[in-house]
């Protein structure tokens, strides 16, 4: 997780004194979302997904790459999504943006062409974030995009965009809501929690209701309340029931379908599916003056860490106010698309995958073979360590070419390859094994052949 950037668990963390001394007054529990936990009725429950959790998982685990969009009235002001919260705006203040917010016609029509451009399977949009302003038509406020400046539905434009690219979609909904008057009270006041809970539970509702088939829901923040207080299976009870389809994710304190870590690559037990959620630089929401942009390089190697481990990868763009995409975003993108073109096959349906050292080069694996992405490029010898599975033939994925390579007890040295990296930004070898290809670096520390103490 990124020191320089602010993450959700970051901030939240922070919050963690004053929240423990409020859940001390009522049994409420005022926790932050690190540090809750479930009521012991729920946690049995938390220790598990929801029922028929393989069947509705298949298609997202061959998926491998999404898109994230944050997009909300913070993007007027540009200076990141949580500047309500860290800059004090008073809500009658920041309620003024919703007026002001005009984005243009069916703008969600470019982010998923360049999600599907850029080799993404699948889209999660913001529907309301911690900001309290919903997207979508809600019948529980007027504080929504078709009552306010942009007079129509941006929910649904976005879901049409998606569908026509025939990419999977779904919305984000925050928990955690700085608009509701019950959002923090609801923590110490019994009729404020009945009210929120309401409230929040009608709203996801309406998502599952009026949108036609969703493909994920993508909960955020439980603060301030524990899963029971925010009675998270009965939440889940009813999603599941409105969209038997869907899948959701562990962010309203019970285990969901998928884990979620945040701008790092945290991989899950096996058996347990998870995505890593990451910025392109230090802000999800539209940041003008943020200006620290991963390369292309870094995201293919992040993609490549991901689908290693049996896990996902969603990537955010944050728009602009008028839906407009970030030149820079549409640039890293399109360069990432490139390589996908002819290296998506071994990211799409990638195994866990028990190869993983080297000094220059990741892995992938599907079935039997290993595939080897070499992002510093050696020169004319690729060789790796350890590897305790016969080699039967290797080639070049770039263009098809056979590589000669010679295979010894502690390494397979793959030769007569290019002295400069034929692709960019990370060349793949494609290495068919007799077997599920492993690794054991301990057995080159204790058993390769040593000499004299001199030379």
């Amino acid at each position: 997780m990124s020191k320089r950037g602010i993450t959700r668990r970051n901030y939240l963390t922070k919050l963690g004194a004053g929240a423990a001394a409020a859940a001390a007054l009522t049994g409420s529990g005022c926790k932050n979302s690190e540090e809750t936990k479930p009521a012991a009725s729920a946690e049995k429950i938390a220790d598990t997904p929801p029922p028929d959790h393989e069947r509705r998982i298949q298609w997202w685990r061959q998926a491998k790459f999404g898109m994230f969009i944050h997009w909300g009235l913070y993007s007027l002001l540009g200076r990141h999504e949580w500047a309500m919260e860290l800059e004090g705006i008073p809500v009658a203040e920041y309620e003024q943006l919703a007026k002001q917010f005009k984005p243009k016609p069916n703008a969600a029509r470019d982010w998923a062409k360049l999600a599907k451009r850029a080799g993404m399977k699948y889209m999660v949009m913001t529907s309301k974030h911690h900001e309290g302003f919903c997207h979508f038509d809600s019948k529980l406020t007027n504080y929504c995009s078709p009552q306010q400046g942009p007079g129509r539905d941006l929910a649904k434009e976005y879901l049409e965009a998606a569908r026509a690219e025939g990419l999977r979609c779904g919305f984000y909904y925050s928990l955690m809501d700085w608009h509701h008057p019950d959002g923090a009270r609801c923590a110490t006041d019994e009729q404020a929690r009945r009210r929120f809970v309401d409230y929040i539970h009608g709203q996801i509702r309406e998502l599952c209701t009026n949108y036609g088939k969703l493909d994920i829901l993508w909960y955020d923040v439980a603060w301030p309340l524990d899963a029971k207080g925010w009675e998270s299976q009965k939440m889940n009870d009813m999603v599941l029931q409105l969209q038997p389809d869907i899948i959701v994710n562990n962010r309203n304190l019970l285990a969901g379908d998928f884990g979620t870590p945040e701008q790092e690559i945290v991989a899950e037990k096996v058996g347990r599916d998870w995505e890593a959620c990451m910025t392109m630089n230090e802000s999800w929401g539209y940041h003008k003056a943020d200006d620290d942009w991963k390369t292309p390089k870094t995201i293919v190697r992040n993609l490549v860490s991901c689908a290693r481990d049996g896990g996902n990868y969603l990537l955010n763009i944050g728009p602009k106010p008028d839906g407009s995409i970030p030149e820079e975003s549409v640039k890293i993108l399109s360069a990432v698309g490139a390589w996908m073109d002819k290296n998506g096959s071994t990211i799409y349906e990638a195994e866990r995958c028990k190869v993983r050292e080297s000094a220059f080069a990741d892995f992938t694996r599907k079935g039997n073979t290993l595939y080897i992405h070499v992002y510093f490029w050696p020169g004319e010898t690729v060789s790796i360590g350890g590897l305790q599975t016969k080699v039967k033939s290797a080639k070049l994925l770039a263009n098809g070419k056979p590589v000669d390579f010679k295979q010894e007890e502690f390494r397979v040295q793959f030769t007569g390859l290019p002295a400069a990296a034929p692709d960019t930004p990370v060349t793949v070898i494609a290495v068919e094994c007799e077997a599920e290809p492993s690794q054991d670096m301990e057995n080159i520390r204790k058993n390769r052949p040593r000499r004299q103490v001199g030379v």
